[in-house]
């Protein structure tokens, strides 16, 4: 068993232009919302960053009872893998939603403004590590050869706050997809190192499955709340740079 450290490195959670959309499932309802997440290449003060676009929203006759739509989109450092900024706009039901966060490396704090919910402001010191967001966490997953019991520590930023997390090769598991049935890596990613807040709380957990062969993509992802949980199960993918001319689509099931 091996356990490594995501120390600052070069961003290669996704490439420029990739394309990621995942159909939501929750409880009785199979598609629940559609999740969209793209990387560009960009460069923020004459420095190349990646811009990380991730929209979801709700579906079908969910929608019809809840309405939600959420933007959030992540500056992140080519160079060092680190996040600069992020930002998160929307509406869930009558409520909307506006926040910013801004790293402060020189400084050691992040400053997380929120346009709608003032009281939520807060400054935090940064502890030791290189933030990564964790859906970035996840995604770069699939660059991990892991044998099961391998483990990995990142520090991720989600919802306003930095999580210390170690991401645990789980087992192997044939997993059913729209492009047939794969099979994959499952990835557990836990606090174990501080008491459980945030999505870990009260016996929230994570997996993402990783199909085995290439281009080794996070095929599936489920998020378990006290609430009830959601699985995200990805129906298309491709890279299509706005550089260069459109590629054609990569198979999810990796011909």
């Amino acid at each position: 068993m091996a356990t490594l450290s995501s120390a600052a490195a070069p961003f290669t959670a996704m490439r420029d232009g990739e394309r990621f959309r995942y159909r939501t499932g929750w409880g009785i309802f199979a598609h629940a919302g559609e999740v969209i997440i793209e990387a560009h290449r960009d460069t923020l003060e004459g420095r190349p960053v990646f811009r990380i676009t991730t929209q979801i929203s709700s579906r079908g006759v969910v929608r019809g009872l809840y309405t939600f739509d959420n933007r959030g989109e992540l500056v992140i450092d080519e160079a060092s893998g680190r996040i600069l900024q992020a930002a998160e706009s929307g509406r869930a039901g009558s409520k909307k939603q506006g926040s910013l966060t801004v790293f402060d490396y020189e400084r050691g704090v992040a400053r997380h403004t929120d346009e709608e919910r003032p009281h939520r402001n807060r400054e935090f010191t940064l502890p030791h590590g290189d933030p990564i967001d964790l859906i970035s966490a996840l995604i770069q997953t699939r660059e991990w050869r892991a044998q099961i019991g391998d483990r990995r520590e990142a520090l991720v930023y989600f919802g306003r706050d930095l999580y210390p997390i170690v991401l645990r090769a789980d087992g192997k598991e044939t997993v059913r997809t729209p492009a047939g049935s794969m099979e994959t890596l499952r990835l557990v990613p836990s606090m174990e190192r501080e008491e459980p807040r945030g999505v870990f709380r009260k016996g929230g957990e994570i997996k993402v499955w990783v199909s085995e062969r290439e281009p080794r993509l996070p095929v599936q992802m489920q998020l378990k709340l006290n609430f009830g949980s959601a699985l995200l199960t990805l129906i298309e993918h491709r890279i299509e740079p706005r550089s260069k001319p459109a590629t054609a689509a990569v198979p999810t099931q990796g011909k």
